[in-house]
């Protein structure tokens, strides 16, 4: 497969759009009490980052809730009236009003300790004229004295509240089963492709990453700003393209480890890693306006680490292809990062919409790829092939015997191959293994797995 230069653009369209009708839930109310606790309870895992620190949340985080074939798309929202350290309140407020526009449900969440407060009412107000259902709670009822607090809710005007404990998931399976009983049959799950492939979205600090996600769904899905650190949660965006399903992780811009400020930077840091891990094929960001650094090399030892298949995407490259081109700057690339020298190479500008249905294309058949098995026979007779080209090389006068190769696993795609004595293979002969058989077997352009498994020569 070849690698995709500016030659084969596809125009400014969009090439996807959003994934399904689910109904949407989306969770609103001001910083500070409880909405990404509470969504993460109704989640039933971490999703978004939870912190004390008021702004955490900036983007629309979302996920979906399944339940006996029914499907609700959950999102967390910014604090409404925050004051952002870093400039984007308008950012942020954008978002919420998406959300709460594109609404099936809107979960107002107060905190019941400390009671019903001026930006309460004015939340309240704002709801109101927003003509959509409403389902008030009150959350951090953890004792009777929270109580008061949960009571006072009533004077909002969305009837009686419904009372939780995000933290201690009090009230948790009531309110997930209210939110499915409430949308009815709008919540049963549309046919879908069931291959998902799940895109993880790195790189580092604006290298294009938001941009990508929004110019790949047609929307503006997350924030884009000049600020770093402007995406802090791993954010999951659904669009079909071409009748399949994707999801696109964007994700915080990794940066050295000692430079990490604070916790919400940590788990920012923490969910990109995990990202990587989950993802299905990972596209690594390189902003073609700088070289490439420690942080990309860093990057690339992640996803090397996590045997995920990848595709080098070089952003920016409408700023960058006047200085160079494509088949030297992917010799540049080789050199510098030499463990992903199998990775195919995408050169896209996203706002122009150059190069994104190519790489999308691509990146669905890296994912295909890792799906494919092959026949023992076929393995067995490169395996031979390749111990007759070069042999381990002698450890303590004993070298190392092949009996027989088994793949026992796709996604990535994992050999086991039989042998005398693991210790008698170095890392070096296990490469060469891999090249081997990337360059004979349909794995060409995807991390392959070997294990080396101790057993007696077979009797003869």
């Amino acid at each position: 497969m070849e690698d995709i230069s500016e030659d084969s653009s596809s125009g400014q369209a969009p090439p996807g759009t959003r994934a399904g009708h689910f109904p949407r839930v989306v969770v609103v109310g001001r910083p500070n009490v409880g909405k990404s606790t509470l969504f993460n309870a109704l989640a039933g895992r971490r999703v978004s980052i939870e912190d004390p620190m008021a702004g955490v949340t900036r983007d629309r985080v979302s996920f979906l809730l399944d339940q006996e074939h029914a499907t609700i798309e959950l999102v967390d929202t910014g604090g409404i009236g925050l004051v952002d350290e870093a400039l984007l309140r308008e950012e942020v407020e954008q978002q919420i009003a998406t959300a709460l526009e594109l609404a099936d449900l809107v979960l107002f969440v107060i905190d019941a300790k400390t009671g019903v407060t001026a930006i309460d009412r004015q939340i309240a107000d704002r709801l109101r004229r927003l003509e959509r259902p409403i389902l008030l709670v009150a959350n951090k009822v953890e004792s009777p004295k929270d109580e008061l607090g949960a009571g006072e809710a009533h004077a909002l005007g969305f009837g009686e509240p419904v009372r939780v404990s995000a933290r201690e998931r009090l009230g948790i399976t009531d309110l997930r089963d209210d939110l499915f009983a409430r949308l009815g049959e709008s919540a049963r799950a549309p046919m879908m492709p069931s291959d998902v492939v799940h895109l993880a979205i790195v790189g580092r600090m604006n290298s294009g990453k938001s941009t990508l996600v929004n110019a790949l769904v047609g929307e503006q899905r997350v924030i884009v700003s000049e600020v770093e650190g402007t995406t802090r949660d791993a954010v999951d965006v659904p669009f079909l393209f071409r009748g399949r399903r994707f999801v696109a992780i964007d994700t915080a811009g990794i940066r050295k480890r000692k430079t990490i400020s604070d916790s919400v930077e940590f788990y920012g840091q923490s969910r990109a890693e995990r990202a990587i891990r989950r993802a299905n094929v990972v596209l690594l960001l390189l902003d073609a306006t700088r070289d490439v650094g420690r942080i990309d090399r860093q990057i690339a030892d992640q996803v090397m680490e996590a045997g995920v298949p990848a595709l080098l995407v070089v952003t920016k490259w409408d700023l960058a292809r006047e200085a160079s081109d494509t088949a030297t700057y992917e010799a540049y690339l080789r050199n510098t990062l030499p463990g992903l020298d199998f990775a195919p190479i995408s050169f896209i500008a996203a706002p122009h919409g150059l190069n994104l249905e190519p790489t999308l294309l691509l990146a669905a058949e890296l994912h295909d790829q890792a799906g494919q098995r092959v026949s023992t026979g076929e393995l067995n007779r490169l395996l031979q092939r390749a111990y007759e080209i070069r042999k381990p090389r002698p450890v303590r006068g004993r070298i190392g015997k092949v009996f027989f190769a088994s793949q026992v696993q796709t996604h990535p795609p994992t050999i086991v191959v039989a042998v005398n004595d693991p210790a008698l293979f170095e890392e070096s002969w296990r490469r060469f293994l891999v090249h081997q058989l990337q360059a004979g077997l349909p794995y060409s352009e995807i991390p392959v797995r070997i294990l080396f498994q101790g057993r007696s020569a077979p009797r003869s």
